[in-house]
């Protein structure tokens, strides 16, 4: 049984790395788009469902590991910015503000999945125009959920603090998913 991280991520690499040295990555194209009414947590681990279930089809007899990260403010989900207007009108509603980040991760192995959430609570700092725009500048938020990386917090200082995993808010709570991942190859193993 080889391991699979289905997803296309260096940062979510990165941090399987301290999981095993020694997986493969597939990663699976899928349409990201939420069913209407499904809750954060449905969403989340909905899509995270969704991405390692196309893998898991072409590794069966491997164990897939997925996961999806999403950003919530106000009971709604705030995806990547679309343009740098956006990411300014992002950085503007979180500031000062506290939001959730939320992963949803999936194991698969032959029949059995297991599917669940990670919650961190984030505390952005009181943002100031001209920190904003030099963060826009950098490029680095354009492409991540909500707007921002906490990995540029210590240039940019954005949050305050969090309460929870702080791998979680990279998109790979590593702590957790070692945790689940022993409960679940103990449970297949039986």
């Amino acid at each position: 049984m080889k391991y699979i991280l289905a997803s296309s991520s260096p940062r979510r690499k990165k941090l399987m790395e301290e999981i095993s040295s020694d997986f493969l990555i597939d990663v699976s194209e899928v349409d990201e788009t939420i069913p209407s009414g499904y809750s954060p947590i449905q969403a989340v681990e909905y899509l995270a469902h969704k991405k390692g279930e196309v893998v898991h089809n072409r590794h069966y007899d491997d164990l897939v590991i997925s996961a999806d990260t999403i950003v919530v403010f106000n009971n709604e989900i705030i995806g990547k910015p679309k343009d740098e207007d956006d990411t300014r009108r992002i950085l503007k509603e979180l500031s000062g503000n506290k939001h959730y980040v939320y992963t949803g991760c999936a194991f698969f192995y032959k029949e059995n999945v297991h599917v669940f959430n990670v919650k961190t609570d984030v505390y952005f700092c009181e943002l100031d125009d001209e920190l904003i725009e030099k963060y826009i500048a950098s490029k680095s938020p354009l492409d991540k959920a909500g707007a921002y990386g906490i990995q540029d917090n210590d240039v940019y200082h954005l949050i305050d603090h969090i309460d929870g995993d702080l791998n979680n808010v990279i998109g790979f709570p590593t702590p957790i998913i070692k945790e689940e991942l022993k409960e679940f190859l103990n449970k297949i193993a039986k």
